[in-house]
């Protein structure tokens, strides 16, 4: 139980948890008290005294301790000084005054003193229309200025952090307040300490220590927190006004994290075209709190790209052409029903629930997931319980995490697991190798690659005593039947300890993909099975022949994608699809969370939503008419799917209140991140959640373990996958093709770091870059995938110099 504490706050008296400080006291009463330097989601510093205000205690005797009384109230003495809201915690019958003329005077004078160096540029600044600063100056600060302006400190005014080739993020050191907001979000929430104060007085400036400039994945949320346009972006510099934008609420489709975002377009040219100027995150304190990674800001501009395919193709004479769509469907819709029973489809988990949903009934059932990871089927059983919170987990709640490197593969979890560790959760790293997060772990278990299931079979000893329990799995050098047995034996590991069914624990997968979880949720799933020849093929937003598989042998082949892939090249009939931009849907994530993500542009060119193509083709095929809007395929998932009962899209855009406030008119206490107003989603109860009992079992196989040397794909936030490689501005921070070796290993081959080296591989031979360093364990090479370099799985390896 909570303890509260009692205070007033101009003359209005309410209670709030013990500990609470005086300017989130006063935000939950509405009384909005003015900051700068203070954000709720960072450690207060006090260092802007914007929130002066005056406070008063109860009145204690001195040589007994007891309350002195006024009549029959505590007698309340106030100090002679204001104090900063920001620090001072509250107190049982204190006082706060925050109008008064004292504190409006401390306000007025911080203001006045700030614009002494700060260029008076509102009509050109990036900032204009959402800033504090000019909010802050127009409620406090003075008409006039004391100062004159010939004597403000003038400071460049385009800094790349970086080079001007890779810089994502730009600095105005003119329009700088020294709030220190940045830095101490580097430092503090994201662990990159790559960004810092330099200089002293009215000198000091902002200064990136890396390379490249400001090397960190979540470099773009300190242009959210930024009080001033000191901090832009570079997609968005000098891209647009605030009040001319259009805001779409939307799901990143980058990880399985599903950040919420916000959308901003502007009609552009005479023509009236939408463009999306940039990405927000949006508020959802249960997925993402106000923060998204780079990816997911920058990651979008492969739905503009002039590359994309805007009208379906027939394979005439050996050429793609381009065809009517009702010529494009009929010739699909007859090999279909040719075929009979020798049909098969695969889909790439980018897909929306609505689309695998119409995919496995056009189908029949026959239908696959192309992905390596299993383990879907348990986290319907004994996923994470429902209402679990990452923000909640601290002292008494252990974190497991095994074959995952958080921060590439889903960075928004590596946020909120390391910030849990530095709560208290006793997190504990399970791997074969070395990953950033390492540092956080009280506890790291090291195995060898196909040793999985060992090391998670070992830690039952590990978690005893732990309150709450979470494990969370990749698909770190594993296949999918080593996946499923790996996932298999973490299921086990709670199930014994008794740690499913309740409020932060159980299971998490770390997917490969945005919505792999929907795909098993809607009978989509991964097989080792092989796909049968001579049937036809639809493919639908997956490359295998780009990630280096062998394009099984069809009598027909579809491939319904956003751009001409090399499997799409290969295929009879393409048919483009829409991007998650163009059409709405919905996610779900690795927490089971349903969230729904809404239309913010129109169509490019032709393409439809991957559910209509589907459910087209099945209407010619006898399979009933295809549905007026996406909502209608989701009500039919309610009546349909078990675990989605329930979930419409009324459902799904339900809000609630959320703290902290972001948004709205006083955008100094939370920053630029917008308020939900459009849906948090629904997270559907595991089984567990639901009271069915579930027992452990054997897992099926356990990974094999390969003799010699071994080559291991890895995964890389920042890659050449089909939608990341056509967001070009992201293209320097994408590396060359590398190889991680051990020092060890390097020294006995003779092979430096920086060298280029040749790796032999299943027949295969690719050139890359060797990178010598401490991370791959001994007789392993690390590769990533999408760089170049077809590895889809563990496999031996020669390494040539």
């Amino acid at each position: 139980m909570t303890d509260l504490i009692t205070l007033t706050i101009d003359d209005k008296t309410f209670q709030v948890p013990k500990g609470t400080l005086i300017v989130d006291a006063a935000k939950r009463v509405e009384n909005d008290i003015p900051v700068f330097c203070y954000h709720p989601k960072l450690p207060q510093v006090g260092m802007c005294r914007m929130c002066l205000v005056e406070v008063g205690r109860v009145q204690r005797d001195r040589a007994t301790g007891q309350v002195v009384m006024d009549g029959d109230k505590p007698k309340i003495a106030f100090a002679p000084k204001l104090e900063t809201a920001c620090t001072v915690p509250v107190e049982e019958g204190m006082h706060v005054r925050t109008l008064n003329s004292k504190v409006e005077d401390a306000r007025k004078d911080v203001v006045e003193f700030l614009l002494t160096s700060h260029p008076l540029d509102c009509p050109i600044c990036d900032k204009g229309g959402e800033c504090p600063l000019q909010n802050l100056t127009m409620r406090h600060g003075p008409g006039t200025s004391r100062f004159i302006y010939g004597e403000k400190l003038h400071s460049e005014k385009h800094v790349p952090l970086g080079t001007e080739d890779n810089a994502l993020i730009y600095l105005d050191r003119e329009r700088c307040i020294q709030c220190a907001r940045c830095t101490r979000f580097s430092d503090e929430v994201a662990g990159d300490h790559v960004i810092g104060f330099y200089e002293r007085g009215r000198k000091i400036e902002i200064v990136t220590f890396s390379d490249p400039g400001f090397d960190s994945k979540f470099s773009g949320n300190t242009t959210d927190i930024c009080p001033v346009g000191a901090l832009t972006t570079k997609d968005f510099r000098f891209g647009a006004r605030p009040w001319e934008l259009i805001n779409s609420a939307s799901i990143c489709p980058h990880c399985p994290v599903g950040c919420n975002l916000h959308v901003n377009t502007r009609r552009t040219g005479a023509s009236g075209k939408f463009e999306v100027k940039r990405i927000m995150p949006r508020q959802n304190e249960l997925v993402n709190e106000i923060w998204i990674c780079d990816k997911g800001r920058f990651g979008h501009h492969f739905a503009a790209s002039p590359d994309r395919l805007t009208t379906p193709l027939i394979k005439k004479n050996g050429q793609l052409v381009e065809a009517s769509w009702d010529e494009a469907l009929d010739l699909v819709a007859s090999k279909l029903k040719a075929a009979g029973s020798s049909v098969y489809g695969l889909a790439g988990g980018r897909l929306s629930n609505e689309d695998f949903y119409e995919f496995r009934k056009l189908f029949n059932g026959n239908a696959a997931l192309y992905s390596r990871m299993g383990g879907g089927d348990l986290i319907q059983k004994v996923g994470i319980g429902a209402g679990s919170n990452f923000s909640a987990m601290g002292r008494g709640t252990t974190i497991v995490v095994v074959a995952s490197d958080l921060e590439e593969e889903a960075p928004i979890w590596w946020l909120r697991v390391k910030q849990a560790s530095e709560r208290g959760a006793n997190l504990i790293m399970v791997n074969a190798r070395s990953t950033k997060i390492d540092k956080y772990a009280k506890k790291k278990i090291t195995y060898k690659y196909g040793d999985e299931v060992n090391a998670v079979d070992g830690l039952t000893d590990a978690v005893k005593g732990s309150e709450n329990l979470v494990v969370m799995y990749g698909s770190d050098g594993l296949d999918l039947g080593a996946s499923k047995a790996l996932a298999q034996a973490c299921a086990n590991l709670l199930i014994n300890t008794r740690h499913t069914g309740k409020v932060n624990n159980g299971l998490i997968a770390v997917w490969q993909h945005a919505n792999d979880q929907g795909a098993w949720d809607m009978g989509v799933r991964p097989t080792t099975e092989p796909i049968p020849e001579r049937a036809l093929l639809w493919i639908a937003g997956a490359d295998l022949v780009g990630d280096g598989e062998t394009l099984p042998y069809a009598d027909f082949t579809v491939v319904s994608e956003l751009f001409l892939t090399a499997t799409a090249k290969a295929a009879d009939v393409v048919l483009p699809a829409q991007s998650f931009l163009e059409r709405e849907g919905t996610f779900t994530n690795g927490e089971r969370r349903v969230q729904r993500y809404y239309r913010a542009v129109p169509p490019l060119g032709q393409g439809k939503a991957d559910w209509q193509i589907f459910a087209s083709v099945g209407e010619k095929c006898g399979q009933g008419k295809v549905k007026a809007s996406p909502s209608l395929v989701m009500n039919e998932i309610a009546r349909s799917v078990n675990h989605y009962a329930g979930i419409t899209y009324q459902a799904l855009a339900k809000v609630e209140k959320q703290f902290p406030d972001v948004g709205g008119i006083d955008l100094y206490y939370g920053g630029n991140a917008f308020e939900n107003t459009t849906g948090l989603g629904v997270q559907y109860p595991s089984a567990t959640d639901r009271g069915e009992g579930v027992v452990a079992a054997s897992p099926e196989s356990k990974p094999e373990k390969l003799n010699g040397m071994i080559a291991v794909p890895v995964t890389l936030l920042y890659d050449h996958g089909t939608t990341f490689a056509r967001s070009f501005l992201m293209h320097p921070r994408v590396p060359q093709a590398f190889a991680e070796i051990n020092s060890a290993d390097a020294a006995k081959l003779g092979i430096k770091d920086g060298e280029t080296i040749t790796l032999a591989m299943n027949g295969d031979e690719a050139k890359v870059m060797a990178h010598v360093n401490g991370r791959a364990p001994e007789g392993v090479v690390l590769v990533p995938q999408s760089l170049g370099v077809n590895l889809n799985r563990v496999s031996g390896v020669t390494i040539k110099k």
